[in-house]
């Protein structure tokens, strides 16, 4: 029997590597909170996501004893990671650029809607054809738009 291994087979990690991977997880969390302060548009989720996989990968590696144990459950879980990965690599392409494609979904549909009071000027709604009586949560039918009573 190897000094490596106890009496059931399993790999016995030193501990400076556990404080070592425990020292890189606190490191990474610290760069992915310094990097949400860099103004990088919708590429800060992207950034984000490739440190917490990286993370992930380190617990799954070492902390788990993938690394060590059979070579087929760490080809499933770099499979699994690789699926998910494409997954919201396709998420991304549409959140990236929905403004490009949907030009009208940039903006309020209903600028001088009721959710937006104190952003719009009295003037706005009154050029919208908003009744500016209508109080939100009042009885529909007692107060209203004009022609709703």
């Amino acid at each position: 029997m190897s000094a490596k291994t106890d009496s059931h087979g399993h790999h016995i990690v030193p501990l400076r590597i556990y404080l070592g991977i425990g020292a890189a997880l606190i490191v990474l969390t610290g760069v992915t909170v310094g990097v949400s302060f860099v103004p990088l548009g919708g590429w800060n989720v992207a950034v984000a996501l490739g440190i917490a996989t990286i993370k992930a990968a380190l617990v799954a590696l070492v902390f788990m004893h993938l690394l060590y144990d059979k070579k087929i459950f760490m080809v499933i879980f770099v499979a699994a990671v690789m699926f998910v990965g494409v997954f919201i690599i396709f998420t991304m392409f549409d959140t990236l650029h929905r403004g490009d494609v949907y030009t009208g979904m940039d903006q309020p549909i209903k600028p001088a809607a009721v959710i937006y009071d104190g952003t719009s000027t009295e003037a706005d709604s009154t050029a919208a054809g908003h009744d500016s009586s209508f109080v939100p949560g009042a009885d529909s039918s007692t107060t209203g738009p004009a022609g709703n009573n």
